[in-house]
């Protein structure tokens, strides 16, 4: 059996190759720009395109349709798919395919952004699930049994659920419950497992598709060796429609797809397969270890897990007990060449590699600097602030219909309040909407903005001197 076969054809292809008459037009890497090459030139010859015998995702019959049941197998599913855009792709495909205009779904509100855009492409009605807070790390968890039985209550006809988990900050919770309740009333369960492509390895969390979900995405590229864009899409059920789902994938992905990504991705699951349980074992150990040694610094401190939640050993959330907010730690970071993955008003976020951590006695040494560095700050009287903007269940004001036909203007967020936004004010990373598109902007929602951006958060959805668009309805 091939153990990489979408690569091994790529590998045999450049082997044959003399002269290049096709697309792309760096020719196999013959053409770029001089003073880039020298970076490009050994993937160059890689990246080709749909040629005799290296397939095509969007009818896949060779390499490609071998690379994606061996995927399948590995995670134990019935069904999996390349995706080369992003978890992104995979929620606007999964949205699509399972969903008709107007059906009723219940999207829990701490969802990236994508999950939204995939709401208004179906044209679906969300009804949105206020999260749980992990009141010690003021970040959002995930939904509650109670939350999801009071929304399917109050709205008849749910067709389904779309959950986020695990959460950014690698906190999974169990969905079985959730999912055989959203089955029972008829529904499918949708799962953004972005972060979790390494799940069901040795000591690490078990996925949402062996739960209860029937499909989910997973970003490949955010813990596995593989290409930004890379990722998975998984399906487990037979309540899925392939057929509507193939047609989905191919609406909103490139009819040119990377085969350097795909390589990747074929890679990856090669990867993740000749991974043996020392290696795993030595992981968690490096991780645990380190998660301690940062604890015990003065000034800063490593957040645990919350009760009914596991926690991604990948995962590490760092706080400080001074007057400084995440922003400003991720900063002091970077100054010594340390990139996390994000922060927010509180919390920085370090996604840590599944293999060895190199140099490692340096890393402490920038712990540790950082640590002294802190001992100069005030020490913190009150945490900060926790702004609960939505009622457990809560609609949107405007359908998606409906805001087609509404035009936009621009307003100070400040002056927004009462009004409807007609674009999502999304704090980035991580993506999660502050303010979805379409929602009537409350007194907490700006003033959760002002204290984010007065303590260095980033928007999109802003422009100018802090202003959005919202519905005109005069």
């Amino acid at each position: 059996m091939k153990q990489a076969p979408l690569y091994e054809a790529l590998i045999n292809h450049i082997h044959k190759n003399k002269w290049s008459f096709h697309v792309p037009g760096h020719k196999n890497g013959l053409l770029f720009e001089k003073t880039a090459a020298p970076f490009f030139q050994s993937v160059l010859p890689l990246d080709v395109t749909e040629l005799t015998g290296l397939d095509d995702l969007h009818h896949p019959e060779g390499p490609i349709l071998e690379a994606q049941k061996l995927l399948a197998s590995f995670y134990q599913v019935e069904k999996s798919y390349f995706l080369v855009g992003g978890s992104t792709s995979g929620n606007h495909a999964m949205i699509l395919s399972s969903f008709i205009e107007g059906d009723i779904v219940l999207v829990q509100r701490n969802c990236h952004k994508s999950v939204l855009n995939g709401l208004e492409l179906a044209g679906v009605t969300p009804v949105f699930l206020q999260p749980e807070i992990d009141e010690d790390g003021s970040y959002p968890l995930g939904v509650s049994l109670q939350t999801v039985r009071q929304a399917v209550e109050m709205y008849h006809g749910v067709k389904g659920i779309i959950l986020t988990n695990p959460t950014y900050y690698g906190m999974q919770q169990d969905i079985t419950e959730i999912a055989e309740l959203i089955h029972r009333v008829g529904g499918i369960v949708l799962v953004d497992e972005a972060h979790g492509a390494h799940y069901g390895l040795k000591d690490m969390p078990k996925s949402s598709i062996h739960k209860g979900a029937d499909m989910v995405v997973q970003s490949a590229h955010k813990t596995l060796p593989a290409l930004t864009m890379g990722a998975y899409l998984h399906v487990n059920s037979d309540r899925v429609d392939i057929q509507r789902l193939s047609h989905a994938l191919q609406m909103v992905q490139s009819s040119s797809p990377s085969y350097l990504i795909m390589a990747s991705l074929d890679l990856s699951r090669l990867f993740l397969e000749n991974l043996s349980n020392i290696e795993l074992d030595n992981i968690i150990n490096q991780t645990l270890n380190l998660r301690e040694f940062i604890h015990s610094l003065p000034h800063l401190e490593v957040k645990s897990v919350p009760n009914d939640y596991v926690l991604d050993p990948l995962k590490v959330t760092v706080q400080s007990d001074r007057e400084i907010s995440g922003y400003e730690l991720q900063m002091l970071f970077e100054n010594e060449g340390l990139f996390t993955e994000l922060a927010d008003d509180r919390n920085v976020l370090f996604v840590f590699p599944l293999g060895r951590i190199p140099h490692l006695e340096d890393l402490k040494k920038v712990f540790e600097k950082i640590s002294n560095q802190l001992q100069s700050y005030k020490a913190s009287q009150l945490h900060g602030e926790t702004i609960h903007a939505l009622s457990s269940v809560s609609r949107l004001a405007l359908s998606y219909r409906e805001m087609k036909r509404i035009k936009a203007k621009p307003i100070s967020i400040e002056a927004a309040e009462g009004l409807i936004a007609a674009d999502a004010i999304i704090p980035y990373p991580p993506g999660i909407p502050l303010i979805a598109k379409g929602e009537q902007i409350t007194s907490k929602h700006i003033h959760q903005f002002s204290l984010l951006k007065k303590k260095g958060a980033r928007f999109q959805g802003t422009f100018g001197h802090e202003q959005m668009y919202v519905f005109d309805r005069t």
